[in-house]
């Protein structure tokens, strides 16, 4: 039999938020699961990509298999996604599994639902490459920050009683709509939420840009003075104007969450949910598509009025949007953050150093595993040889197949185990 288990390497991608050399965990991962491997020190190290995708195909690292790509792997042995993956998903691995590394900001965006895909890809195939939609959870590997959904109505009136210059863009009617929109009446308040939302996105460029150098001009000579400028969210203001300078992205603060995750906190980001990261690192895992409406903190391609359209405008608060992980009923070290979506779901492994001998269960669907921390030697029936893991080792392993691991490590292990659990 050909090997079913195998370690993989893995795609770098060097986007400009990204954080530099030796401080973005994706360059550290790299660098320790490989020592060949060179960092360079201006360089970012914004994305590693652990999956299939044409853009970033895994490199297979055993000699025995002829294949050299993931990709072509599975393509060669559907059976190994295990059966109901490989009818429900069409033979193909239905996720694309990331560690993030996050310097700056990240645009503003949202992702599509399979039945706005289909119909954005149709017309604007050059912007929205394939007809899936888009999932999404990010799992914190260090604190890590980001917006996520709409605020409570009472944080966004407030703001808008204490920023004349969102008020000034938004415009009277609109914002005394929104401030007169009672709790008893959600549709009435979404409805509210959605003309100042798309009221701010679409206002004009150079009246925006005036606005927005008045209020960075403004909190910043009342931060100079010693003054509290949280009531106009001050810091995050500066932040991401010194990032993103004359974007309408920076007054999307005023509008959404800031979300703040400890390590291991996790947050889903649902279709036509809002959202941007901020900073820190996360593993990721998404569903496969390349489907993103963007609409400020960017260079690339924006289309204010497709997401203005589609978002979700039902307020919460940013304590709603923490997705819990559920401790496993089956084995007390693995964490499982299994989200309101088929295509995929994540495992957090935490192996104590007591333990010198771990199992990673079998189960009817191939998964990537991914070593944080730790060192463990892996067997397995279906690997040609015996495998070392290390921090930044990944590796692919079959539906129905196991690995035990020989830990050597003081302090433990921890993992992560993306697959799909049908």
């Amino acid at each position: 039999f050909p090997p079913a288990v195998f370690p993989l390497s893995c795609v770098v991608q060097n986007y400009s938020w990204g954080k530099v050399g030796l401080e973005s965990e994706v360059a550290k991962l790299v660098a320790s699961g490989d020592p060949l491997v060179q960092i360079q020190p201006d360089l970012p190290y914004a994305e590693l990509w652990m999956g299939t995708h044409p853009r970033g195909d895994a490199l297979i690292r055993d000699n025995r298999i002829p294949q050299k790509t993931l990709g072509q792997w599975i393509a060669d042995n559907p059976a190994c996604l295990g059966a109901k993956v490989k009818d429900a998903f069409q033979g193909h691995l239905p996720f694309l599994f990331k560690v993030l590394s996050v310097n700056t900001a990240l645009s503003v965006q949202a992702h599509p639902n399979k039945e706005l895909a289909a119909k954005l890809h149709a017309q604007f195939p050059e912007h929205y490459p394939d007809a899936n939609h888009k999932p999404e959870m990010a799992i914190a590997l260090t604190p890590f920050e980001g917006m996520c959904g709409f605020r409570p109505v009472e944080e966004i009136v407030s703001f808008l009683q204490n920023v004349p210059e969102l008020r000034a863009l938004i415009g009277e009617v609109a914002a005394e709509q929104l401030e007169r929109s009672g709790s008893d009446d959600p549709r009435g308040v979404s409805a509210a939420l959605r003309v100042c939302f798309t009221r701010l996105m679409k206002s004009e460029k150079k009246f925006f840009v005036d606005q927005l150098n008045m209020l960075v001009k403004r909190i910043s000579q009342e931060a100079a003075e010693g003054k509290d400028t949280s009531g106009s969210n001050g810091d995050l203001l500066l932040r991401l104007h010194s990032q993103y300078p004359g974007d309408i992205g920076c007054f999307t603060i005023y509008f959404l969450n800031l979300v703040r995750l400890e390590p291991g906190e996790a947050l889903f980001l649902g279709a036509n949910e809002p959202h941007a990261y901020l900073q820190g690192d996360c593993v990721e895992i998404m569903a496969c598509s390349d489907n993103t409406v963007r609409a400020g903190l960017t260079p690339k391609f924006i289309d204010v009025l497709t997401l203005c359209e589609m978002l979700n405008y039902t307020p919460a608060p940013s304590s709603s949007k923490i997705f819990p992980a559920a401790q496993s009923q089956l084995d007390p070290h693995v964490y499982l953050y299994d989200p309101p979506v088929p295509d995929f779901t994540i495992m957090r492994i935490e192996i104590p150093a007591s333990i010198k001998l771990y199992l990673i269960s079998a189960m009817d669907s191939a998964s990537i595993l991914l070593v944080i921390q730790g060192t463990a030697v892996g067997t397995s029936t279906a690997a040609a040889s015996e495998m070392s893991l290390h921090r930044g080792s990944v590796l692919f392993i079959s539906a129905n197949e196991s690995i035990s691991l020989h830990l050597s490590s003081p302090d433990g292990m921890l993992l992560f185990r993306a697959c799909c659990l049908l």
